[in-house]
């Protein structure tokens, strides 16, 4: 049976998220600040739905502090008691400049981030931010021109909804499939196939968010989609539930 904490957000009634922009200057490496906290005193745990997303994440507050690579599926986190958690998402295409290695080799894993950054890296909440961003302006990582320009295609993959295959990357970058592979696994973390699927399910979230009617085949056919079964079924891989159980979450 499902906790009916998840439902039409009641889950907003013990915890509260934000987001918050980095400094302009490294803006180039981090996308934003993110931070959850939670109460759960007196009431039992509660699982956490965590949407993939194609970005390396850093997180503070859970103990030791973890550098986090790209989920691919469904990721859940027992919250319980009373806790919060802070996070910095990089930005899709330039992790391996601080990794040192593909990112591809974090993927799905967490590893802690003294391993990746260091015992210098400060301990880092909202408040303190800026202490992070004076670590990374006091240790600058070496250039990374084809991160760069990884970086550049997410961002521009992000932007343009009618990008929805492979082919269609690699005429618009002009890059062989095998290369655009090769980078993406080396500087995102995941293949290109898996980044457009992510960008373009997020089309259906906003769809929901919209609460207007939704012709379901047609978005289907919008994204790219055989039908509207193949569309349910890849949302329900990626997010962890079907599009139905998914708005009633929210």
């Amino acid at each position: 049976m499902r906790d009916a904490r998840e439902l039409a957000g009641t889950w907003a009634d013990f915890q509260s998220h934000g987001f918050a922009p980095p400094a302009p200057d490294v803006a180039q490496v981090v996308a934003r600040y993110w931070w959850a906290r939670w109460d759960l005193r007196g009431q039992p745990d509660y699982v956490q739905l965590i949407v993939p997303f194609p970005s390396v994440q850093l997180t503070f507050g859970e103990g030791t502090p973890m550098v986090r690579g790209v989920a691919r599926g469904r990721v859940r986190r027992t919250l319980s008691g009373l806790g919060s958690v802070f996070g910095v998402t990089f930005r899709p295409g330039i992790f391996r400049r601080f990794l040192g290695a593909p990112v591809d080799s974090v993927t799905d894993r967490a590893v802690p981030a003294a391993e990746v950054f260091g015992d210098a890296l400060p301990a880092v909440e909202l408040s303190t931010a800026a202490a992070f961003e004076d670590f990374l302006r006091a240790c600058p990582s070496p250039p990374d021109p084809a991160g760069d320009e990884v970086a550049s295609w997410m961002a521009d993959i992000a932007a343009s909804p009618g990008l929805l295959r492979v082919e269609h990357l690699t005429r618009r970058y002009g890059v062989p499939t095998r290369r655009l592979q090769r980078l993406f696994a080396d500087h995102v973390g995941v293949g290109p196939k898996w980044v457009l699927r992510r960008y373009r399910l997020h089309e259906v979230t906003q769809r929901m968010a919209a609460r207007a009617p939704i012709d379901w085949a047609g978005l289907a056919a919008d994204l790219g989609y055989a039908d509207q079964a193949h569309l349910v079924r890849d949302f329900t891989t990626m997010f962890g539930e079907s599009p139905t159980a998914y708005a009633a979450r929210y």
